[in-house]
């Protein structure tokens, strides 16, 4: 029987090469930290993938009110349980755990600047608009800035942002649960995009 005439012997050259790339990483040593590779994916921006798009409100645990994006480019922490302006639109970055956030009425990414302090734009490509969840031994979430590592969109009791600068993960300022607006279903949309990279 010849070898490259049988489908038999290609399946047996390609179980034969197999197994030697296992031996040869194992008594190397290299074998491949998945958790590591996770990680470092979650990091990079992917434009071309499928991408997950959520509606749902922030409740703020200090202010006890929702997160809301105004027209007057205004954030807060105000917001009524079914208040329009309280409907966020979520949408992954990567396949980690990684989001942009927009008010759905007024339109504008909710984004940190250098010193720490909340701010919208129209357009939220940079990763001062992305923001890591981070999911909570108390169930609430919170939610770190992709570029500003340690600092966290946090409100006020009154409902005010605070500077991200004063802020950690363990303090209930920083801490949210994500609710449906009242009368409303979840919303998920997974679709194809091809965004332009910023400058």
């Amino acid at each position: 029987m010849r070898l490259k005439s049988s489908g038999f012997g290609y399946v047996f050259l390609q179980f034969m090469a197999l197994s030697y790339y296992t031996q040869t990483t194992i008594q190397s040593g290299s074998i491949p930290n998945f958790k590591h590779h996770v990680s470092e994916q979650g990091r990079l921006s992917d434009r071309m993938s499928r991408r997950l798009t959520r509606t749902y409100q922030l409740y703020s645990r200090t202010s006890g009110k929702h997160v809301q994006v105004l027209g007057n480019r205004r954030i807060n922490a105000n917001g009524e349980d079914g208040d329009i302006h309280a409907k966020l639109v979520v949408e992954t970055d990567t396949f980690g755990s990684q989001v942009r956030i927009r008010g759905a009425k007024a339109g504008y990414y909710i984004c940190m600047n250098k010193r720490g302090k909340l701010i919208v734009r129209r357009k939220g490509h940079g990763r001062d608009c992305i923001f890591t969840e981070i999911v909570l031994e108390n169930n609430y979430t919170a939610l770190q800035n992709a570029k500003y590592k340690g600092w966290y969109m946090a409100f006020t009791r009154k409902g005010r942002p605070r500077k991200a600068t004063e802020t950690q993960q363990h303090q209930q300022e920083a801490h949210f649960m994500k609710r449906l607006p009242r009368g409303h279903l979840l919303t998920e949309q997974k679709h194809f995009e091809i965004n332009p990279v910023s400058p």
